[in-house]
């Protein structure tokens, strides 16, 4: 818990005077007032969030949590439990999404074992994954708590862990995810923290029909019923409906923060990891960049309760870590605008006239 503290009360807002020293050099950039639009308000957060006028983010890193999730026994995935395990051994192998996406942005990826239901000690001992394991799994919160308090105390300080201890090596962080059955917690977190109805904070996941969606919206009423989630309390709800990997994303997030470092979520588990970081923290925030809007209709309003308005939409749901190394390619961009492009003064370029 004092890990958690002290990150906490290491977190403070972008500073004000790099984002105001970046504003008037893009307002004097030789195009169009704002022309890049909100390429140039990234650019900004990015002075603000480094406090430097050539934001560091050479050195990219993507984390893809990976934990299981009791409640899949209700029947809420098309997929089996099984394929998490089978999923982290295709990540290592370079086969995944996000190894193809990473590689195309210049990004590692380092796969966490933060409970997944099979034995990963092999590839944790070879170095292959990191291990921070709680448990194999949560527990079915359809049931009663996903996990003890202490134990999503845990999650939450393994993410902070990792992100201090990557911090020598890594300028710019991204959040990825796996784990089946994740978006039910997901779904719930969203639930508690927005105060909407089930039905308006789910979706279909990994392709659920009609009927089984039916189905997943009332396991979530039910779990929500059952547990009542406290949502001014954002371990209460990680405990009570989140999962293992949820809580990593959550701490990696304000670990960045802590480190005064950009942070780019993925796609819906990781905005529910970023719900608890902001409930925890609300100047967390102002670290995070919203990597997409996914299909899931609850993301949509999980980014608004966050006050953010992700990069790109292309109709993503993969997870993994994916969108987060697309927005990647504009976060450098942005950068890229802000260090190399001329103002009017330095092109020697006449002005608009007033």
């Amino acid at each position: 818990m004092n890990l958690l503290h002290d990150t906490l009360s290491a977190i403070v807002p972008q500073d004000a005077a790099f984002r105001a020293q970046a504003h008037r050099r893009l307002e004097a950039l030789t195009m169009p007032y704002w022309a890049l639009g909100r390429l140039l308000d990234l650019a900004e957060d990015l002075a603000g969030i480094t406090r430097s006028m050539r934001p560091p983010i050479a050195r990219k890193a993507i984390f893809t949590m990976a934990g299981d999730h009791g409640v899949v026994a209700e029947g809420v995935s098309k997929y089996p439990q099984e394929v998490t395990p089978q999923m982290v051994y295709n990540f290592v192998a370079g086969g995944a999404g996000i190894n193809a996406l990473a590689r195309q942005v210049g990004a590692t990826v380092t796969v966490v074992d933060m409970g997944v239901a099979g034995d990963m000690s092999g590839l944790a001992a070879a170095g292959k994954i990191l291990s921070r394991r709680i448990g194999p799994g949560t527990r079915n919160m359809a049931e009663g708590p996903a996990m003890s308090r202490e134990e999503a105390v845990r999650t939450v300080e393994a993410g902070i862990d990792i992100a201090r201890k990557a911090a020598e090596t890594v300028d710019l962080f991204g959040t990825g995810d796996m784990g089946i059955g994740n978006t039910t917690p997901s779904s719930a977190i969203v639930a508690a923290f927005s105060g909407h109805p089930a039905a308006e904070v789910t979706g279909h996941g990994t392709g659920i029909d009609n009927e089984q969606f039916t189905h997943k919206v009332r396991i979530i009423e039910k779990c929500l019923r059952i547990n009542r989630p406290d949502p001014k309390d954002g371990l209460d709800v990680l405990a009570k409906v989140g999962g293992f990997e949820i809580g990593g994303i959550a701490g990696l997030i304000l670990g960045a923060a802590a480190l005064k470092k950009p942070v780019v979520i993925d796609g819906f588990i990781s905005a529910a990891g970023a719900l608890i970081a902001h409930a925890l923290c609300p100047a967390a925030a102002e670290y995070m960049i919203a990597a997409h809007r996914s299909v899931e209709q609850g993301h949509r309003i999980a980014l608004e309760l966050l006050g953010k308005q992700p990069l790109i939409d292309l109709d993503l749901r993969l997870g993994e870590g994916t969108g987060a190394a697309l927005a990647m390619n504009f976060i450098e961009a942005a950068v890229r605008v802000l260090t190399e492009v001329a103002t009017f003064d330095e092109a020697m370029v006449s002005k608009a006239s007033a």
